[in-house]
């Protein structure tokens, strides 16, 4: 792994990020694929990736550059190809979802690893998933034959081949990791089939008991034989006697009320009863009948004054007069 040069500011966010994800890289143990930054510039990047099993590019190795911009992680990478493919231009940047061509949909929190990954999932698209900028449609044949060349192709930067940078996985390796794995499943068996033994065990001890059980007769209850006689008590419930509720006569009250002069004699002996009270309470009142009045008429004495008034200016007029 490669340390900053003088030149760096060892306090910079991007030089920060970038040291982190060569430190992952190098302690990665993935065999298809590695990455390391240059040792004189951190921002550009060599890697190499296997091509995907099951297409033309199998058994293939491929050495691109990515380069990261000074605003990293902030800003996508760029990615060129070095080894002959058939599927990618040499030299140009590739356009791809998370390169500069789609600053848009690039996200801080991916990375180179992210970027190695996208490219090994598009080298086997085909089609109009496969168009861009830098996107080649070689036969599968000439893409195969390239993918056989590029496992001796020699970086002139790395002054390295494919190979030596990216080496095949020892068979032994993974042999030896099938075994563990099947070490694993085994021990896994045992210690599963010794609770079921053990569970077995104790499921056959309540068997066991619930047969015993099962046969030893259970003593019939006593049933009644058919001669001696059954005696049957019913319990009638008793029967509830509601009394009828008197109802009251209500007397019909008339509407139109004749008035009468009120005296004291009058007054003291219309006063009604607490038994009239009690009933006019609960009947309804009676509408009154408005009876017009005539206008009241000046007493007799007053009259009288006046006519002897007018007499008396009468006779005064006349004296003077005559």
């Amino acid at each position: 792994m490669s340390s900053p040069r003088v030149g760096y500011n060892k306090n910079s966010s991007a030089i920060k990020r970038i040291m982190q994800e060569a430190r992952e890289l190098a302690n990665d143990p993935c065999t298809d694929y590695t990455a390391a930054p240059l040792e004189d510039d951190i921002f550009e990047w060599h890697c190499t990736i296997r091509g995907t099993p099951g297409t033309e590019f199998e058994g293939g190795l491929y050495h691109f550059r990515i380069l990261l911009p000074s605003e990293y992680p902030f800003r996508p990478p760029s990615i060129m190809m070095l080894t002959p493919n058939g599927r990618f231009e040499l030299n140009t940047k590739i356009c791809i979802s998370f390169t500069n061509y789609h600053e848009e949909l690039w996200q801080p929190a991916w990375g180179v690893r992210t970027a190695i990954l996208g490219l090994q999932g598009f080298f086997p698209l085909k089609g109009t998933a496969a168009v861009g900028v830098g996107a080649l449609e070689y036969p599968a044949t000439e893409r195969k034959r390239l993918a056989t060349l590029s496992r001796e192709w020699t970086c002139p930067r790395c002054n390295k081949s494919n190979l030596e940078c990216l080496p095949d996985p020892e068979p032994s390796s993974a042999e030896n990791s099938a075994e563990e794995h099947n070490g694993n499943v085994t021990d896994a068996s045992q210690s599963t089939e010794t609770p079921l033994a053990e569970s077995v065990s104790n499921k056959s001890q309540p068997e066991s008991k619930e047969a015993s059980n099962i046969a030893t007769p259970i003593p019939a209850p006593n049933t009644p034989s058919p001669s001696t006689p059954v005696s049957i008590e019913v319990s009638t419930p008793p029967v509830r006697v509601f009394a009828p509720t008197p109802n009251r006569p209500i007397v019909p009250v008339s509407i139109v009320s004749s008035r009468t002069p009120s005296t004291p004699e009058s007054r003291s002996t219309s006063t009604p009863t607490s038994s009239e009270q009690t009933r006019l309470r609960g009947s309804p009142a009676p509408h009154s009948v408005l009876i017009p009045r005539s206008p009241p008429r000046p007493p007799i004495v007053l009259d009288t004054v006046i006519c002897i008034l007018l007499v008396l200016v009468f006779a005064l007029v006349c004296r003077r007069i005559l």
